[in-house]
This record gives C-alpha cells, structure tokens and sequence, in this order.
C-alpha cells in the first residue's frame, strides 16, 4: 500500500522542531502494524504537491493549526486536490484540519466551535458503522478551535461528542475523516496542553489538563483507519 501524506501543519516554532513532524506521526501510527506500506510525505503547507496521484493508493490529510479558511493559495490548492482525489475514489482519510479541508472541498462548511475549544482527551461516540469500525466509544485527543457544520453532499456522520456534532464523517467507502488526532501520543498532547496554556482560557486548559488520565484509544482507532485503507472496494 502506497499513502501519500499531505502535511498540513504550518507550526514553526521551537516546540514544533522539539517533536517529530506530522508525517513521522502518521508513519508511527500506521507503520507498526503496516511495515511493508510505504509512505510519502508533502509538505503542501510550503506549496509541495504531489505531480503524479496515480502513484498512491491512499491519502491521508493532516492536521494544522492553520484554518481552512485562511487566505492561502496552498489552501486553495488543496481543496482543489482533495476534489479530484475524491472524484478518483480512491480512498482519502482526514483528520482535524483535514476532516474540515475535506468537508469544505466537497461543499460542506466550517465556522467556529459555537463552546470555543476541544482540548484534550474526548469520549467519542460512533453513531454509524461503517464496515472498517468495530468499535462503539472509544477515547481521542482532540484540539480545535472549529469544526464542521454543514456535511457535504451524500456524506454521513459516523463520529460525534460533547461539543462536536459532526466527530467524523464517511462518503460512500473511499472518505473518512476525525475531527480529532489519533496521530497526538499522550506524551505530546500533555506538552501542548503546557505550551498553550499562557494562550487559550484558563478553562479550557483546566479541561485539558484534567482529561489526560483518559488517554486515547490510538491502536484501537489506527486499526479502523488500516482497515479503511485495506477494505475491498470491489464488492
């Protein structure tokens, strides 16, 4: 299986070079269990794009800090990326930033978190059940400061928690998406909760703070995402 990353994360600073970059992230997530996949990582937040989609089986769209709706022209690149990916059917995964970049490419809309922030550990709840997701609830990080209000057409929501109506969503059987991150480690999550913490409300760092004994079910989540990738598109 040949993934293309499109690493969105445009953090530059002296914590972001502290910690692995995203696509290091995804390949430790997925990797593990996948050795024999083969991962290749775009940085498009500094305008690198794939020149040859048919060389990939599968796609993942990373999270960032940035907002889709942010007057970039990588932005606008991707959305336009992600169309003709869909439009391809082969299968594309999205998570945080890229749930949202995919929603908005496809015609769904994102605005701000009517309860401001999602920090920290979130119980999710999978309202649906497609055929590569087993589990029912299940533990992620989440850090957010939007989400997405409006499905795009022919989408349904799969995933939901306290604060976040649409948690994740699927089209057909080649899109899925997590407005979380099963990429964050608890190592992470808890240094970006302190790295935050002189920037975001009090409460919301509180919240964080607290939510960290609860972990994450990563490896259970990680094997919803292979089995997505994996699931036979055939039949």
């Amino acid at each position: 299986m040949r993934i293309a990353i499109l690493m969105t994360n445009t953090d530059e600073s002296e914590f972001a070079r502290q910690h692995p970059e995203d696509g290091e992230k995804w390949r430790a997530l997925l990797g593990t269990k996948r050795p024999d996949w083969e991962f290749t990582v775009f940085s498009v937040k500094d305008g690198e794009f794939p020149t040859h989609r048919e060389d990939f089986d599968g796609w993942i769209v990373t999270g960032s800090p940035a907002s889709v709706h942010d007057d970039a022209p990588w932005i606008t690149q991707l959305l336009a990326l992600i169309t003709r990916i869909e439009a391809s059917k082969k299968p594309l995964f999205g998570a945080c930033f890229g749930h949202q970049a995919i929603a908005l490419a496809l015609g769904g809309e994102v605005e701000k978190n009517p309860d401001g922030w999602v920090f920290g550990s979130v119980e999710v709840e999978a309202c649906a059940r497609p055929p590569w997701m087993e589990a029912r609830r299940f533990w992620q990080y989440g850090a957010h400061s939007e989400q997405v209000t409006k499905l795009p057409h022919d989408a349904e929501i799969v995933l939901l928690h306290d604060g976040c109506p649409v948690g994740g969503l699927i089209i057909g059987d080649h899109v899925f998406t997590t407005q979380n991150h099963p990429e964050m480690t608890h190592d992470f999550i808890a240094a970006l909760i302190e790295e935050l913490a002189a920037s975001k409300p009090v409460e919301v760092i509180e919240k964080a703070r607290a939510s960290l004994p609860l972990s994450a079910d990563n490896g259970l989540f990680s094997d919803c995402i292979i089995q997505f990738f994996e699931h036979d598109r055939a039949s």
